[in-house]
């Protein structure tokens, strides 16, 4: 298990947009860096040691299984994602983001990289009211004092004025979803990111029994005889799986998560059969979706058709390896033209031809942001 200690930062802007800088500077830590557990108000200050713009101020919290070194590398690559250019030149300039880190635990530290308590934090005004937000009682481990005693000792006479906005601790929850449907080319990852959003957000996954299908190996070594058989076969058996599946909810999950939504079999069908057959699919396909739930959000993955061959390599189905690029092409453009026509359908696009999901945490999680983003606005 992971050992968390508690660190507090100061961060502040005065370059762009400062309140979103700083709300996007906790959501990237709390993503990266740990735990954001306490917030401060947000200040407006003047700029300190310097002439420029005023700066908005604040202190937090964080719960943080990084060492001081890592928490530091941390919070540098957060200022740069957030387009904070360091130039090298002494002296203090105007930043679209800064992060100190004030305490951690009661750690000293002094080298040349760090300096740990944050060796002007008593002489600042706009560190140490915000922290007193926070962390009263905080004792400076070397000066003795609590972050209140510092405060009123403080001969910093700078003017601070409570900004009118309140930062918030994100939480990213499904809890308010019934079904969330994440829909994909093959080989585009759908039943991973299903999964991994199931186990890490307590959802009921409604995962697709592809496996299980008799025709799907016939159907990749000849298409056209096989067509018909396998596409009814996989409307029945999906129809069949999903009104179960989600017609019983599970009263210790939050939401259900799939990695298909039936409407995915007349997609395919439409690229696969023959105009006859098709129609009568179609109709026999209207009976059967009126009666089925449709999900709060479609997630469309969509990814190019290297990267789509890449992954069917890698996963090394053995009666997948003959997928031509031209098949997937045919059913990446299936699948925008059905969301270009159904509006109604809540459907959200996200390329993620050059992301990968499961090793990278920003990636994932740009993803579920994206999501609820989407979700907010409908």
């Amino acid at each position: 298990m992971r050992e968390f200690k508690r660190a507090y930062l100061s961060i502040g802007s005065n370059k762009g947009d400062k309140f979103q800088n700083l709300q996007r500077t906790v959501d990237k830590l709390n993503v990266n860096a740990g735990k954001v557990t306490a917030l401060s108000k947000v200040y407006t200050s003047p700029a300190w040691g310097f002439e420029s713009d005023d700066f908005l101020n604040a202190c937090l919290a964080i719960d943080t299984p990084l060492s001081p070194e890592a928490l530091l590398q941390t919070m540098l690559g957060i200022e740069k994602d957030l387009g904070r250019i360091r130039s090298g030149r002494k002296g203090y300039t105007a930043r679209t983001i800064d992060i100190d880190i004030i305490f951690y635990e009661d750690e000293t530290i002094d080298n040349t990289i760090l300096k740990i308590p944050h060796p002007h934090l008593q002489n600042r005004k706009f560190v140490l009211q915000p922290l007193a937000d926070i962390a009263p009682g905080k004792i400076h481990p070397t000066l003795r004092k609590s972050t209140s005693e510092l405060l009123d000792n403080c001969d910093d006479n700078s003017e601070l004025i409570i900004y009118n906005k309140v930062l918030q601790i994100k939480k990213n929850d499904f809890s308010r979803f019934r079904l969330l449907a994440i829909e994909g080319n093959i080989g585009a990852g759908k039943t991973t990111l299903a999964t991994k959003i199931a186990n890490d957000f307590n959802g009921k996954p409604v995962l697709e029994r592809f496996a299980d299908n008799p025709f799907l190996p016939k159907f990749y070594n000849d298409m056209q005889r096989y067509a018909f058989s396998l596409e009814m076969s996989f409307l029945a058996d999906r129809y069949q799986q999903f009104t179960d599946d989600t017609s019983q909810f599970d009263l210790f999950k939050d939401f259900m998560v799939s990695d298909y939504d039936i409407f995915k079999s007349l997609v395919f069908a439409k690229v696969t059969l023959q105009e006859d057959e098709f129609t009568l699919y179609r109709k026999i396909f209207s009976f059967m979706y009126k009666e089925v739930i449709k999900p709060d959000v479609y997630v469309y993955l969509y990814q190019n058709t290297d990267r789509l061959l890449e992954n069917i390599r890698k996963r090394g189905r053995k009666y997948e390896q003959g997928i031509a690029p031209n098949y997937l092409e045919s059913i990446n453009k299936a699948y925008l033209d059905y969301i270009k026509t159904h509006k109604e359908l809540n459907s959200l696009i996200i390329d993620v031809s050059e992301m990968d999901f499961v090793k990278c945490k920003d990636d994932y999680h740009f993803i579920i942001d994206q999501v609820h983003d989407f979700y907010n606005e409908r």
